[in-house]
């Protein structure tokens, strides 16, 4: 093989349950000059043992635990994403399960792979009839002046950072993209009057691990994902 050969990044995406062939189809069409993308489902330790990097999709979070802890992934899982040398990205449903602490769950709560220093309320915006659409001006990405379409569906809040976890302190926060206030729910815009607690964060990065609080992959924009490989795996500065 050419010296010149592009590497070729394995980015899986957790198979358990939830919105994973809708992550594979957007890396099936992103291209990266530098790094051919090569997606990879991951249902066992034999798949995520192949992946550079692991998106957690969209879904039923309690769901996608339940099945990690019936197939033995549970704790290869946690190990993966509290490794700050792992890059891991979780969409809604991930994103909960990335979380350091979560509230609103389910009776008898649920099993958390944590990782990313932050607390989530579980279906924050409310039930499915509440769930929304809204266009996200989101600096970091490609093409910034065009905006983003961010789909929540029963998403978290993000409810508080903590940028003292993970337990380095020279591993950088940054927010990525926040929601207008008005998309919030009425008494999150009036605790926020009185408060200096910001809900309005829906995209974070913190070192390799990033989290956002609704679906990219139910979009048709490879975006997110291009920042996500660009930033937490690669490591490329902003902008490049």
């Amino acid at each position: 093989m050419s010296s010149d050969t592009p590497e070729e990044i394995v980015i899986g995406v957790l198979a358990l349950q939830g919105a994973f062939a809708e992550h594979q189809a957007i890396l099936m069409r992103l291209k990266l000059p530098s790094h051919p993308i090569s997606p990879l489902l991951v249902r066992t330790a034999e798949d995520l043992a192949k992946c550079a990097a692991l998106i957690i999709p969209g879904g039923e979070s309690t769901t996608i635990a339940s099945v990690a802890a019936r197939t033995g992934m549970l704790q290869l899982l946690r190990d993966t994403c509290r490794d700050p040398s792992k890059p891991v990205w979780g969409t809604c449903a991930g994103c909960i399960l990335l979380a350091k602490e979560a509230t609103g769950l389910k009776k008898g709560g649920q099993e958390l792979f944590g990782g990313m220093g932050v607390g989530v309320r579980r279906n924050g915006y409310g039930t499915q009839l509440e769930s929304f659409e809204v266009m996200l001006d989101i600096p970091g990405l490609r093409d910034p002046e065009r905006p983003f379409a961010g789909v929540f569906i029963r998403a978290p809040i993000i409810e508080h950072v903590d940028t003292s976890a993970p337990s380095s302190s020279s591993i950088e926060t940054e927010i990525v993209a926040r929601v207008p206030a008005s998309c919030l729910p009425a008494e999150l815009q009036e605790a926020a009057e009185t408060s200096t607690t910001d809900y309005t964060v829906v995209a974070m990065r913190q070192g390799k691990k990033f989290v956002t609080t609704f679906h990219p992959e139910l979009t048709k924009d490879e975006r997110l994902h291009e920042f996500f490989i660009k930033r937490c795996v690669l490591e490329l500065p902003a902008g490049k």
